[in-house]
């Protein structure tokens, strides 16, 4: 895969690419792995100085896909893809990426795929992953680069996702309100998350978009990335997730997963530059809840 960049200054190869979001361990791969680099044309080493107006191409090889992960046939809601980027809408109950415990993952479904498709790049780069329960857009980089170039807007915190939860407790919730609390691993568990003053700094937004009853509908946005934050925010503060029993949602209203589906992703290509805005509509088994609970009102 190739890529042409125009040098706006005078600088060495490996100065100029790096401002590009080509790191160290990229730039060795280039050298040594079957790329390449040329300036205006010619072959040029990473240490050649560039003067203002060059143009510089790279030459990315292909990747291998690693062996451990198995590809696992499985039907793909495909949001979005191009050359560089892939979005799904991943449903619950499938985790991200495999453990111990788990095999059949969204992982293995794209290296699947990758392989289905012959792609050159056929390793699977994830850049935004989804607990296991939770349903909606995941966004995947198809190659090393891509994903260097996401981490970066992930750093920057300018990767914007969206999410619907429902949520319920005791009092009244404020039409909308942030949350900022740290989260830190509870020392009795290696899974479950909660709010403790030595945990990391951890921020949520969030806005009432409909209430029925004592159950409400909100639209979240996450500032911070931290594991299981929406739902240890929430049951902090008294209004857990419906369906979600780890952090004491309730378990009565017809969802046997805690109810949080990303709807929205938006991220600005770092490619085209322009903004990439998916959207996707609720699953089935969050739908149902909310007709229900529209009926009881």
């Amino acid at each position: 895969m190739k890529f042409d960049f125009v040098a706006d200054r005078e600088c060495k190869v490996k100065t100029f690419l790096k401002g590009q979001g080509i790191s160290k361990s990229l730039l060795a791969k280039i050298k040594f792995k079957g790329g390449n680099i040329w300036v205006n044309g010619f072959e040029q080493n990473a240490v050649y100085l560039l003067q203002a107006g060059d143009t510089v191409t790279i030459e990315i090889p292909d990747e291998e896909p690693i062996d451990s992960l198995k590809p696992v046939k499985h039907e793909l809601d495909i949001v979005y893809e191009d050359d560089h980027f892939l979005i799904v809408n991943k449903p619950y109950s499938y985790p991200s990426i495999p453990s111990v415990l788990h095999s059949n993952t969204i992982a293995n479904f794209i290296k699947y795929y990758y392989m289905e498709q012959n792609y050159p790049n056929k390793r699977v780069h994830i850049v935004t992953r989804l607990d296991k329960d939770t349903s909606g857009l995941m966004l995947l980089a198809k190659h090393g680069y891509a994903h260097a170039r996401m981490d970066k807007q992930l750093q920057n915190k300018t990767i914007e996702k969206g999410y619907y939860a429902l949520v319920s407790g005791s009092g009244e919730l404020p039409a909308e309100g942030d949350i900022i609390a740290p989260i830190a691993r509870r020392s009795d568990s290696m899974i479950t998350r909660c709010v403790h003053q030595m945990g990391k700094y951890a921020h949520t937004s969030y806005r009432v978009v409909k209430r029925y009853g004592d159950v409400y509908l909100l639209d979240i946005r996450l500032h911070t990335g931290r594991t299981h934050q929406i739902r240890v925010h929430f049951a902090h503060i008294g209004f857990p997730l419906l369906g979600d029993d780890l952090y004491g949602g309730r378990m009565d209203c017809g969802i046997s997963r805690q109810a949080l589906h990303c709807y929205y992703l938006s991220f600005r290509d770092p490619f085209t530059g322009q903004i990439n805005r998916q959207l996707t509509d609720l699953t089935d088994d969050f739908d149902s809840v909310i007709i229900d609970l529209q009926k009881n009102k």
